[in-house]
């Protein structure tokens, strides 16, 4: 049995956008966008009949904003992958779709295959944050380091890891550590930063001003 295509909502204001992203899609072969909505609003009233693996959601739109639409969402449909949009300088925005629940973070400059990567990546149960983030994120965490109520410099390299999506075995293989050492600084890291997982530890470095947005 062929596999099902795995699809795909847009949400954006932008006809443009939306049509130009959906050919991209559409022409790669497993992926199919299946729905389309102006704003929030819309794809909320939507909701019972959306069929979506992944949605991509704008963040500032008329009438509902994607945070508040994706906190909507996920009451409703807890499982839903939501993806953020973003435009250069709406950063400081992600926070608010973080905080709702959003598993991904994309700028909507990023290339095609960034996008594919996205879907993958949280069709894998995973969060994706976009490269610039990333490097935001591990600049930061470093500056952190002279903060002697911070993370140490081991904790950091271990962070750094688990922001990038590494696994256990990947970090440890990097630093030159055992599994148990590194479970033991993820540990650590949970409890000083007050985080249950990948995703709250980007949301408390942005709003602990440890990330430049």
């Amino acid at each position: 049995m062929a596999q099902e295509d795995i699809k795909i909502v847009l949400v954006d204001d932008h006809t443009l956008f939306r049509n130009g992203m959906k050919r991209l899609i559409d022409r790669r072969s497993g992926y199919r966008v299946t729905g389309e909505y102006s704003d929030g609003a819309e794809f909320v009233a939507n909701l019972e009949s959306l069929t979506a693996d992944v949605v991509f959601m704008d963040i500032s739109m008329p009438t509902m904003n994607g945070d508040e639409a994706t906190r909507i969402a996920l009451q409703r449909c807890p499982d839903m992958r939501i993806v953020s949009l973003s435009m250069f300088g709406e950063d400081q925005y992600c926070v608010r779709m973080a905080t709702a629940g959003a598993k991904g973070f994309l700028r909507k400059d990023s290339e095609i295959d960034t996008v594919f990567e996205a879907i993958d990546r949280v069709m894998a149960g995973e969060e994706y944050f976009s490269d610039e983030m990333l490097r935001s994120i591990r600049r930061s965490i470093r500056e952190a380091e002279e903060n002697p109520d911070a993370l140490s410099e081991r904790e950091v390299d271990v962070l750094l890891g688990i922001c990038e999506g590494l696994s256990t075995q990947e970090i440890a293989d990097r630093l030159y550590l055992s599994k148990r050492t590194v479970d033991a600084h993820r540990a650590n890291i949970l409890e000083k930063t007050g985080c249950k997982n990948t995703a709250a530890l980007v949301v408390y470095a942005i709003k602990h001003a440890l990330v430049e947005i």
